[in-house]
């Protein structure tokens, strides 16, 4: 697998808080990773730590497949909070600054403004700018030196939709056109879930999940959610039985993806095994419901 970011057991601490606890996460080339998560949950520290804008208290993390990970920075583009503009510059004044730390010709900066739809503000200044263009403008910075990867916090917070639409529209067109990857944090889960192919879920400092969007997509489809006396039994007499592929269990419960249409069956060979048998319900779980399942609300 192409993976160009790779952290094992990556953990911050502050003195009053674990904002980082053991992170393991993996982004493949050409993702579009949506970092789910309420706020506070690690998820600004988690990118930070990726880009060494803060070092870690313990674990390791790899980049584009190196432990030289000031090397492979110069890779990455990324926007992190709110950009830092300067106000009485126009968008491409501003870009020009900016190309002086981070490279880029006058062709390239002239391309990325028309890119994020900045083409036509001529010598308007930054600070006059609505947030959906400050963000933009943020966008075409972290594009500077043509990155492989762009890390991207909140980049949709506080946009109408109108914004929230332009900004995924840029996103998708530069992945697909550039094959740039994207980790992208946000708690706007309809809006990540739009664009996002591998999802990485956060709570309290730990990555709860990683799962692939057409997997989730999957999972939240019809399920059958049994609650059981005893899940360990209840497991091997369903695989016994021929009953149990896709699955996830908890303390007390089993939460089946096939085999809808044999409920009642499920249910007597249960019993007749000696498990009790507390609950057993068919739902239709949405992506909120999933996600609160994991991270509460």
């Amino acid at each position: 697998m192409d993976y160009i970011v790779e952290t094992k057991n990556l953990t911050k601490s502050f003195p009053n808080k674990l904002a980082v606890d053991h992170v393991t996460m993996h982004i493949k080339r050409g993702d579009i990773y949506g970092f789910i998560g309420k706020n506070g949950a690690g998820k600004t520290t988690t990118m930070k730590l990726l880009l060494g804008l803060i070092n870690p208290t313990e674990g390791e993390m790899t980049l584009f497949g190196s432990k030289d990970l000031n090397k492979q920075r110069s890779r990455i583009g990324s926007l992190i909070e709110a950009p830092g503009l300067y106000k009485n510059a126009s968008a491409y004044d501003n870009m020009k600054l900016f190309s002086l730390l981070y490279g880029g010709t006058d062709k390239e900066i002239k391309e990325i403004i028309s890119l994020v739809g900045l083409g036509k503000v001529g010598s308007r200044k930054a600070g006059n700018f609505s947030l959906g263009m400050r963000q933009r403008l943020g966008i075409a910075i972290a594009l500077l030196g043509n990155p492989e990867l762009l890390i991207l916090d909140e980049p949709i917070n506080g946009l109408d939709p109108a914004g929230i639409k332009e900004i995924r529209d840029i996103i998708v067109r530069l992945n697909k056109e550039r094959g740039v990857t994207f980790l992208i944090s946000s708690h706007l889960l309809d809006e990540l879930a739009k664009i996002t192919t591998t999802y990485g879920i956060v709570n309290d400092g730990r990555l709860v999940e990683e799962i692939a969007a057409d997997k989730l997509m999957e999972r939240c489809k019809q399920n059958l959610h049994i609650k059981v006396s005893d899940v360990v039994k209840a497991v091997s007499v369903l695989k016994a039985e021929g009953l149990l592929d896709r699955y996830d269990v908890t303390e007390d419960s089993i939460t089946m993806f096939d085999h809808f249409e044999n409920a009642g069956a499920i249910n007597e060979l249960l019993v007749k095994n000696g498990i009790i048998v507390d609950a057993l319900s068919p739902s239709n779980s949405g992506f909120e419901e999933y996600f609160i399942e994991r991270i509460g609300r």
